[in-house]
């Protein structure tokens, strides 16, 4: 399931949901990534996405990431609009039969939502706005799911 939302995440919630009534799972990993104060640098955070195509991006990545992994159930939950420090901006839950495949599934849809997904980032503090990008160690990150040439779009 994807959702992308302007509300607050209840990310305990959200996770009990995910595991209710599953006999069928060995293992759920999730994520909760939160907005940083940076120091003071950043009050907010501010997160635009085009909706509808967002949602097809994130889903097609979900479909890569259940075959590659084995994942038996994905939950992937973004926020869009201001976000304020410390309050989650996205939350992903991998079930799968393993917790190595959980592992491995919540580690590869975080890089690529971090690093690829289609939203616009602006951060907001004492001076001023300005839009972010990926930092290079993102982009390292994704390198690593890169096993072969085909895989280039990973």
């Amino acid at each position: 399931m994807i959702r992308l939302q302007t509300e607050s995440l209840d990310v305990g919630g959200l996770l009990n949901l995910f595991c209710q009534g599953r006999a069928d799972i060995g293992g759920v990993v999730s994520f909760t990534g939160l907005a940083r104060h940076e120091d003071g640098r950043v009050t907010g955070l501010e997160l635009e996405a085009y909706p509808g195509f967002t949602e097809t991006w994130i889903a097609d990545l979900i479909l890569r990431a259940n075959h590659r992994f084995s994942l038996l159930d994905t939950l992937v939950i973004h926020r869009t609009g201001l976000i304020a420090q410390g309050e989650a901006i996205v939350f992903v839950a991998c079930a799968a039969r393993h917790r190595r495949q959980a592992f491995e599934g919540a580690d590869f849809l975080m890089d690529h939502l971090k690093s690829q997904a289609p939203f616009w980032k602006k951060q907001h503090g004492p001076g001023g706005e300005h839009w972010i990008e990926p930092r290079s160690i993102d982009y390292q990150d994704l390198d690593r799911w890169k096993t072969s040439p085909s895989d280039a779009t990973d």
